[in-house]
């Protein structure tokens, strides 16, 4: 997945949610590759916005404090932004499941204000994070932002302005916020047993810097209207847990909790329906959006045309084994760190 190392250079963008695990990678990456005018980071927290700027004392970034429920609060940060990367969410499974109309708020209405205020703000290019939750969904975030996909489709189908709005769709990225790796290091340092909801569910396993270098890939290819999809392998709770005792030695046991409210076994990247649509890449798929309002089109299948048998699902995706596993969390600086060679 080549990627051009000048796609911001002295762009505008804004990123909202800029502080949480993907904006903070991203901002990261920008800054190290590449020479933007000016990076926006639009997020609510003022802990994790006073840490950031600490961090990365760069004088390209601007922090600006705001809820994306608020239109006013983003149109005024939206002046002059070339690109907008979409990240703020509530995305954690329970906290939606028992607070669903606040997982309406931020992930159905805010984000349409994002889109809007974009459109009226005449920017470039608005890329929103999507998530393997959305595709058959069973749970409140799931279902959230999977209307978010319909809205972006829907104005990109509408080209009311010129601003071109696509998207990406991943899933599990390893040791983002709420993620199960952050537990299973957190309960070795703290001698506990590491806890498994189910260990024969699997889930896609994706490394942050991957799910930078796909939004960097939509920026760069993504027509208005797509849907970017990062192929990933998968591995089971159960290997994931036994890859984390190898790698720290540590004897004690898995503990098996039951599965939470929400969960599935296996994640779906891509529906079966959507496989009709889907151009194959070389790391990743690309759903292709209707390029016009073409009701017709919702309701007839071509003559040839047979829906598949199966869609993109961490359960047929490459499997890891434990040996493989451990490989690919041993290369995270997460677990350097916790190792201490890094």
């Amino acid at each position: 997945m080549k990627v051009r190392s000048n796609l911001l250079n002295n762009k505008k963008i804004l990123v909202t949610g800029g502080t949480g695990s993907f904006g903070t990678h991203f901002i990261k990456n920008i800054l190290k590759f590449q020479d933007p005018a000016e990076i926006v980071v639009f997020s609510r927290d003022e802990k994790k916005q006073f840490d950031m700027r600490n961090q990365l004392n760069s004088e390209k970034i601007r922090y600006i404090i705001g809820n994306i429920r608020d239109k006013s609060a983003i149109k005024a940060a939206m002046n002059n932004v070339d690109y907008v990367f979409h990240a703020a969410a509530l995305k954690q499974v329970p906290t939606c499941e028992f607070y669903p109309m606040e997982a309406i708020k931020t992930n159905i209405l805010g984000s349409n204000n994002i889109m809007d205020t974009s459109e009226d703000a005449g920017v470039d290019k608005v890329i929103i994070l999507g998530t393997d939750k959305s595709v058959y969904p069973i749970n409140a975030m799931g279902m959230t932002k999977a209307l978010m996909e319909k809205i972006m489709t829907s104005k990109a189908r509408m080209k009311r302005t010129n601003t071109i709005f696509c998207g990406v769709r991943y899933g599990n990225v390893l040791f983002s916020r709420g993620s199960v790796l952050p537990l299973f290091l957190q309960q070795i340092k703290n001698n506990l047993p590491l806890t498994v909801t189910n260990s024969n569910m699997t889930r896609f396993l994706l490394p942050l810097p991957e799910a930078v270098n796909l939004v960097l890939q939509a920026l760069q290819s993504a027509e208005t209207g797509d849907i970017l999809v990062r192929k990933s392998p998968a591995a089971t709770i159960g290997t994931l847990a036994s890859a984390m005792q190898e790698i720290f030695n540590y004897k004690k046991e898995v503990k098996i909790i039951g599965t939470r409210i929400g969960e599935k076994m296996h994640e779906t990247l891509l529906t079966r329906e959507e496989m009709l649509k889907t151009e194959n890449n070389d790391k990743f798929y690309r759903v292709k959006n209707l390029e016009k309002m073409d009701y017709a089109k919702f309701y007839t299948l071509g003559e040839h045309d047979q829906i598949p048998e199966e869609g993109y699902t961490s359960e047929n995706t490459q499997r890891l084994s434990i040996k493989e596993t451990r490989d690919l969390l041993i290369s995270l600086k997460e677990i350097q760190e916790g190792l201490g060679y890094s």
